[in-house]
């Protein structure tokens, strides 16, 4: 099964890449619909006797791809959490409150292009949670980006044509350690991919995320939170030689030309 998984996420970020920034289409309802469940799908964690899946998704659009949703964005958010519930009714998972969608603006995306953060937060001390198919609002947390393809309408460059990013590394107190995998966990708990010995980081504190040609890092509502360059930041694309402070130590990121 992890092996599938990995051949899949390989021909989606091939995909991706080719068509990404060619083909500039404004991202639609069905779309956002079926990548929210695939998050939920992709964020499972297996308890004793339940599967759990996030229960706080925030949807990221470029400022044009929001702007149509202007009329009636409160009616998608709705059908949104309405199809998440049903998603998770369907596959019996199990949730600690209903699925809850948020809709933000982010100016670092390109028509097509959306971000999906997703959470999973307990309920409000006090409150019982309601059943699932309610509707709330949410926060951000880990980032998946995708990018909207169609039929192609201009020349592709060659590192569009899905060519791997340059290769990267994380330096922490001096030591490497190679970006292998599409997502990587950094924390201080043992099951971290990066394992960070610093009382001031959280157990799963952030997560690296590489999608198409970019890299980015997003925070796991982590209880001191990251800055990158000296600012503090929930989710960021990083480049070559930047400074990440988790809890106490830094964190140097590098890219290294093939």
């Amino acid at each position: 099964m992890a092996i599938l998984r990995s051949i899949e996420h390989k021909i989606e970020a091939l995909l991706e890449g080719m068509f990404g920034r060619a083909f500039r289409t404004n991202v639609q309802p069905v779309e956002l619909a079926r990548k929210l469940a695939k998050e939920m799908d992709d964020g499972r964690t297996i308890s004793v006797s339940r599967v759990y899946v996030p229960n706080e998704y925030t949807v990221y659009l470029s400022p044009d791809d929001r702007a149509q949703f202007q009329t009636y964005e409160s009616s998608l958010v709705d059908e949104l959490q309405d199809h998440l519930a049903e998603h998770s009714r369907r596959e019996r998972y199990a949730l600690l409150t209903p699925p809850r969608v948020l809709m933000e603006t982010d100016e670092d995306l390109a028509v097509g292009e959306f971000g999906i953060a997703t959470r999973m937060v307990q309920p409000e001390r006090g409150r019982r949670a309601e059943p699932a198919g309610a509707r709330g609002a949410a926060r951000a947390g880990e980032t998946m980006v995708y990018r909207r393809s169609a039929v192609p309408t201009e020349a592709v460059s060659a590192d569009e044509l899905g060519m791997e990013p340059e290769p990267a590394v994380l330096e922490v107190d001096g030591e490497r350690h190679p970006v292998g995998k599409h997502r990587m966990v950094i924390g201080r708990s043992r099951e971290c991919d990066i394992q960070i010995a610093d009382p001031n980081v959280s157990r799963r504190h952030a997560e690296l995320r590489r999608e198409g040609s970019a890299y980015w890092l997003v925070d796991l509502g982590s209880t001191n939170g990251l800055e990158v360059n000296g600012r503090r930041q929930q989710r960021i694309k990083l480049t070559d030689g930047d400074r990440v402070t988790i809890g106490t130590t830094e964190v140097v990121f590098r890219q290294e030309p093939q």
